[in-house]
């Protein structure tokens, strides 16, 4: 099998389309498009869970603010007067 091959570009509407010969068929019927420089990379999409697609994903390295700095530590509420299911206070049962 060659490893390239020449082929022709097609539009559809406004859309460059082309065929991709058997021998480098791809699996399922959704691909990843990207462009880097000017060449097109196409790589098919066979993630089975959202696991194993988050784990192609590369590592975050920007640290996260902390969202609870500045504020005051939290009270114990007691609730007292209410009942599970049914809101007594504010007129609706």
């Amino acid at each position: 099998m060659p490893n390239s091959y020449h082929v022709c570009l097609d539009h559809n509407g406004q859309n460059q389309v082309i065929t991709i010969p058997k021998e480098f068929a791809l699996p399922g019927k959704e691909i990843l498009l990207r462009k880097e420089g000017n060449r097109l990379i196409i790589e098919p999409i066979g993630h089975s869970s959202i696991l194993s697609l988050l784990s192609t994903l590369p590592e975050i390295t920007d640290n996260f603010p902390d969202v609870d700095e500045g504020l005051l530590p939290l009270d114990d509420i007691i609730l007292s007067g209410w009942k599970i299911g049914y809101i007594e206070k504010g007129g609706i049962a």
